[in-house]
């Protein structure tokens, strides 16, 4: 027991990824997600008021933003606190379930394999439907091209901020510091929006998450290239170009609003020959966008599960080095 507690953070991380890739996120289990979002929507109905001057917002929302951050942290580390008093067991169970609420590779998986079965099915409304689950842009104006594109990049974005950017934190500072990432990324996810709501109050939200995100987006990225490198050498993986995803990656990493997501969404695009992003519809209003990579080829409902398989490398990578340095710094 000794050991396990010496090096709980290596343990718990890998036993809540085993967890994440048997049972995913039941919608029937409670997910402090959920919480979290609860907490921000509470927050923002009695925070954000359109009266405010912009300073006033900006530094309303930042009190959420400490607010939520402070609360995400402290109720994940009390919890582990009396845990630990209570029996060691006790402690590495629960911090192993944190550590499986912090990662999604299981459900990114299956969420997008909705996607693809329709497709493959030929339900492009049901294909819609079922893409509108993971992206925030109008989906009733995709065709199967498009859906297809937007699992996709779907995967590929969320490979960093569901899995890797996670899986870094925790192996970093614990689950509490997983909890604490979480609640950054769904700020952004729900406040972080730049019209006239958001604009001034989710500034503090926007510009954290991309601070959280600078290196493990980046990590993504290095991490989602070596194992194109890795999976290419197998035959059934012949789609994938280890060289233009390093080529794209180097071209068009910067090519997005935010400093991050096109990060791995560069490589993804390059291993896989496709043309991601461009032109986006989000509420009736196209919204302009450059593209990312060549098209090299015609995009295909297969490409969802050729990105899954590239997401799950970059994941089983990220934790064989996550859990190898926790062991070997607390020797």
């Amino acid at each position: 027991m000794d050991l396990f507690l010496n090096h709980h953070i290596a343990f718990s991380l890998f036993a809540g990824f085993l967890l994440d890739c048997i049972i995913g996120d039941p919608h029937c289990f409670p997910h402090p997600v959920r919480f979290m979002g609860k907490l921000i929507s509470f927050l923002e109905k009695h925070l954000n008021k359109s009266s405010d001057s912009w300073k006033i917002q900006r530094l309303k929302g930042a009190i959420l933003v400490f607010t939520v951050i402070f609360s995400s942290f402290l109720v994940p580390f009390a919890i582990l606190f009396v845990c630990k008093l209570i029996h060691p067991a006790l402690f590495l169970t629960v911090e192993s379930i944190m550590c499986y609420q912090c990662i999604a590779a299981k459900s990114l998986c299956s969420e997008s394999t909705k996607v693809y079965r329709e497709l493959k099915r030929n339900d492009l409304e049901k294909a819609r439907k079922a893409v509108s689950m993971i992206v925030g842009r109008d989906t009733d104006v995709l065709d199967e091209k498009g859906v297809a594109k937007a699992a996709v990049e779907t995967i590929a974005e969320n490979t960093s901020d569901g899995v890797v950017a996670p899986i870094f934190f925790m192996a970093l500072f614990g689950a509490a510091g997983g909890m604490v990432y979480k609640a950054i990324n769904t700020m952004d996810s729900m406040i972080a929006y730049k019209n006239k709501r958001f604009k001034h109050f989710g500034f503090c939200a926007a510009k954290l998450d991309d601070f959280a995100n600078l290196i493990p987006a980046r990590l993504s990225a290095i991490l989602m290239i070596v194992s194109t490198m890795i999976l290419a050498v197998f035959p059934s993986q012949q789609r994938l170009h280890p060289i233009n995803a390093i080529k794209i990656f180097l071209r068009d990493r910067y090519k997005h609003a935010s400093p991050n997501s096109a990060q791995t969404e560069s490589v993804a695009a390059g291993a896989l020959g496709l043309q991601l992003a461009g032109n986006t519809v989000y509420d009736g209003k196209v919204e302009e966008k450059d593209f990312i990579g060549d098209k090299l080829r015609e995009i295909e409902t297969a490409d969802i599960v050729r990105a899954n398989i590239l997401m799950y490398a970059t994941t089983f990578l990220t934790m064989i080095i996550s859990v190898t340095a926790r062991i070997y710094t607390c020797r």
